[in-house]
């Protein structure tokens, strides 16, 4: 049992695996949906794709497309520095295929809503926007450099061992986690469409009743005493609230 609590925790494998092939495919596989993104904002694809339907598409709103677009090359960046640098785990490929229907359902689909193909005209850039592009850039430096001063500390042999609860991470146990939430609440809010913020709350939802469930379990089982004291005294996801 403990050696099956090692290998899973958050709803993914935490075994030390290089898993190098599909790390590369997982990263190749996302770029193809950027490159597709900007077939569809300046290769003339979203005409093309509406074609296949039968109707007529335009982004009424270009100026939101590409800001779409730009978050979308921005988590591309984010996910490579993920992947090639902090990721010391293995990656199955069913962690792979589901996590790129994912990005490749939200990816597209912001790059399509913020285009103005569901309004049909065009949002001038107001103060939304800024909180949008603030939440993106918060959430972004939340989640990943959380998780490179963790790194960082582990580097150090006499940490070997323990849970690390220092930088970020002693505001809120899963800090990176309530980054990603930042993050897409942000590029939801620069959609300039309500809807778009069903996934971050969705994303709320999985975070808060099943991936951090399971990965405090695991984490407990890994640290006992260690990390339950942590628990006890840290907000588990959003600092100063919960």
């Amino acid at each position: 049992m403990k050696k099956q609590a090692r290998k899973h925790g958050g709803g993914v494998s935490r075994q030390h695996g290089r898993s190098r092939f599909e790390k590369i495919v997982f990263i190749g596989l996302h770029f193809a949906i950027i490159v597709f993104c900007v077939w569809l904002v300046h290769g003339n694809g979203i005409t093309k794709l509406g074609l296949l339907f039968g109707t007529t598409w335009q982004f009424a709103d270009p100026q939101r497309a590409n800001i779409a677009l730009g978050c979308a090359v921005f988590y591309w960046l984010r996910h490579n520095i993920t992947i090639f640098y902090l990721l010391k785990r293995e990656i199955k490929w069913s962690e792979v295929f589901g996590l790129l229907a994912f990005m490749a359902v939200f990816e597209i689909g912001f790059v399509l809503i913020a285009g103005g193909i569901i309004r049909g005209y065009a949002i001038p850039i107001g103060w939304l926007d800024m909180l949008g592009f603030t939440g993106v850039i918060v959430g972004a430096y939340l989640n990943s450099f959380s998780e490179i001063e963790r790194k960082w500390w582990k580097k150090d042999p006499t940490n070997k061992g323990h849970c690390y609860t220092q930088g970020l991470f002693k505001h809120a146990m899963h800090i990176n986690y309530f980054g990603d939430v930042v993050l897409f609440t942000g590029w939801a809010l620069l959609t300039a469409n309500l809807w778009a913020l069903a996934l971050p709350a969705l994303m709320l939802y999985m975070f808060i009743f099943m991936h951090i469930p399971a990965l405090d379990r695991y984490l407990t089982k890994r640290y006992g005493k260690e990390f339950e004291t942590y628990a006890e005294h840290t907000k588990k996801l959003i600092p100063f609230i919960y």
